[in-house]
């Protein structure tokens, strides 16, 4: 069984498309020594629904154009392959959908539904690594759950754009799961605008909190601004070949780029291979500035010579 497909319902976590418990499943799941990676959607999806349910979409090994294309999920993350040391995907939905402060909450109830998850894949098979990447407000659910964990329950958590408050990101890393973690927050100035957004539609927990996108400061994060040249070549001169951001304003592009699965696969499947002081190192110093990439001069493609001799 290469992926478990699980709901919150509220607080508690269900096989999808049944009324069933999840723990028998996950117990049951023999998917030799790879590790376990619990992938979590962003806003506005919802399991069952017939256009935007995630298990058909984004955590789908055949992804269905609901109504866009995407790729698949578990497959870029190394799953479906019939390999014995692939691992065990999750595939965990929550009720996304409706107003965004609604749905935060939401994202709290079910960080709760995770924790019970993340416990049975840790009592089950405690020699085998946890992951979890998530997307958007899922960010949240994820956060959530590590202040429901004893230390060590998950890894390495990977936020991909996160619609979520630094002050909250850090108040999680600083509880047992959050100290023995390794939080990589993928960012991008394409996703300013969401960020804005957020941050006036979602009252912050304190004066001055700023969204993910701006970075975060903790010993056991790091900030990856995908829209940024210096990163990128970073990131290559590391193995990690990402193509170059094609949009000014986009909320998808953390998974939508080539070749940026891979390198998700790569910080789950070989994390000793990327640990976090390597990816730290040769970082600008710096992320750049909010607005930079939509105001940005557009790049014109010259013909050459610039210069001609009169005739």
């Amino acid at each position: 069984m290469a992926i478990v497909r699980i709901n919150a319902i509220g607080e508690t976590p269900l096989l999808h498309g049944s009324s069933a418990a999840t723990e028998p499943a996950l117990r049951r799941a023999d998917t030799g020594d790879g590790p376990a990676i619990v992938m979590i959607h962003g806003f506005k999806y919802l399991p069952g629904h017939p256009m935007h349910c995630p298990h058909r979409h984004i955590l789908s090994l055949h992804p269905e154009e609901l109504p866009w294309r995407s790729p698949s999920w578990p497959r870029q993350l190394g799953f479906g392959t019939g390999l014995k040391d692939e691992g065990l995907a999750v595939a965990f939905g929550w009720q996304a959908r409706g107003g965004l402060r609604a749905a935060q909450r939401r994202a709290g109830q079910a960080g709760r539904a995770l924790a019970q998850v993340v416990t049975t894949l840790r009592e089950t098979r405690p020699d085998r690594p946890v992951h979890v990447v998530a997307h958007s407000l899922g960010t949240e659910v994820a956060l959530e759950a590590l202040h429901h964990l004893p230390a060590g329950a998950i890894g390495r958590v990977i936020s991909l754009t996160g619609a979520c408050y630094r002050s909250r990101t850090e108040a999680a890393l600083r509880t047992e799961a959050g100290r023995a973690a390794e939080f990589l927050n993928i960012s991008s100035r394409e996703n300013d605008p969401f960020d804005f957004l957020f941050e006036r539609l979602i009252a912050p927990p304190r004066q001055g909190d700023r969204a993910l996108g701006h970075g975060i400061a903790a010993p056991n994060a790091v900030t990856l601004q995908l829209d940024c040249p210096g990163t990128l070549a970073h990131l290559d001169r590391l193995g990690a070949a990402i193509g170059a951001p094609e949009h000014r304003i986009c909320h998808w592009s953390s998974y939508m780029r080539p070749g940026v699965l891979q390198f998700y696969k790569e910080l789950l499947r070989r994390p000793e291979t990327l640990p976090l002081s390597l990816l730290s190192r040769g970082l600008p110093a710096r992320p750049t500035r909010r607005w930079s990439r939509l105001i940005a001069p557009p790049s014109l493609s010259l013909p050459l010579p610039f210069v001609q001799k009169a005739s």
